[in-house]
């Protein structure tokens, strides 16, 4: 009787006692979605790396002031902060920067749709890199569909100028570091004891102090301000991705996964490339070509049959694709 009740509970969008999720869900999609155009304004104003460390410092103050209210602590140990510099590295730090570099190329609504990729480039990755992650026969055939439907994305048959391809590559580049992230985060920070505040909030934090090194040496000194000159709604948006993209996205994910498990939490990387779209199109007028949205669709169809069949607990990789005891900000995918 208890598991008829739970499962129609599940039915309605709750898990466990009642408690629901898919308004945080809708609401971290909305939130993640729309970073690609934040970053998209931030960068009219500062150079790549340093809206990364504006975002991420923002966000650091965000969650250590979370990470205070709860009265829960930084994790302790050498092992576990250098395992977490090198999460932040390559999901928070090197995907922000070329995320940010390659909307200097090309629009918010491309960056979103490349992001897209990431839960079939994390395939690939986990496929090769953990023994235990063998690929089935869903898992091969999800693989080459997904990669058609990049390779759609890209226009290849129509070819592109230097600008407009390198910022491609750049967002493909980073939706890679995720790929790498993910599974490197699975495997030296999944089961450690200590919270999701805590992890997300220290790994958020070293990165801020990586961000901090990098953005001198790529982009010199302080910068001046960019061509569209430090505006009101530069401000707001830079704010806003870090309070809430590199913040409160992460408490987000967090209470999705612990209410409805890792596979629910992965949705949201369906949802994001729709608000991506959206937002780029409405609020700063972008257009897109008709291969863009299809080969979005193939690539989360080739991610579909991919990952179509994966136990509710396993990792699952993308936006909020992690397994219930992996909780880090390396749940950040993109955003």
């Amino acid at each position: 009787m208890d598991i008829m009740k739970a499962r129609r509970g599940q039915g309605r969008g709750q898990l466990g006692g009642g408690q629901r999720w898919w308004d945080a869900l809708v609401l971290l999609a909305v939130i993640w979605g729309s970073s690609f155009l934040l970053m998209k304004v931030g960068v009219g104003v500062l150079p790549p790396a340093y809206v990364t460390l504006v975002r991420l410092a923002v966000g650091a103050v965000t969650l250590l002031v979370w990470l205070r209210a709860t009265g829960a602590r930084l994790p302790r140990g050498a092992r576990v902060w250098g395992h977490l510099a090198v999460t932040g590295a390559l999901v928070n730090v090197a995907p922000f920067t070329l995320f940010a570099w390659g909307e200097q190329r090309v629009s918010s609504v491309v960056a979103g749709i490349f992001n897209a990729a990431t839960p079939l480039l994390t395939m690939v990755v986990v496929s090769v890199a953990l023994p235990g992650e063998r690929p089935g026969a869903r898992r091969l055939l999800g693989m080459p569909i997904g990669f058609a439907g990049v390779l759609v994305v890209l226009g290849v048959w129509r070819g592109a100028d230097g600008s407009d391809l390198a910022g491609q590559l750049a967002c493909l580049a980073a939706a890679g570091c995720y790929a790498v992230g993910f599974p490197y985060a699975q495997r030296f920070l999944a089961g450690r004891p200590e919270s999701t505040v805590s992890l997300s909030a220290a790994q958020v934090v070293v990165a801020t102090a990586e961000a901090a090194v990098l953005a001198p040496l790529v982009s010199g000194g302080l910068p001046s301000t960019g061509p569209d000159g430090w505006s009101p709604s530069a401000v707001v948006a830079l704010l806003l991705l870090g309070v809430l993209g590199t913040g409160v996205a992460y408490l987000l994910n967090y209470r999705v996964i612990r209410r409805a498990g890792a596979v629910a939490a992965s949705t949201v990387t369906y949802l994001m490339p729709l608000v991506a779209v959206v937002a780029g199109a409405v609020l700063l007028g972008e257009g897109m070509t008709w291969n863009q949205p299809v080969g979005a669709l193939v690539v989360l169809l080739g991610v579909a049959v991919g990952r179509r069949g994966t136990p509710s607990g396993a990792a699952a990789p993308g936006g909020g694709g992690t397994s219930p005891h992996l909780r880090p900000a390396a749940t950040a995918s993109g955003r």
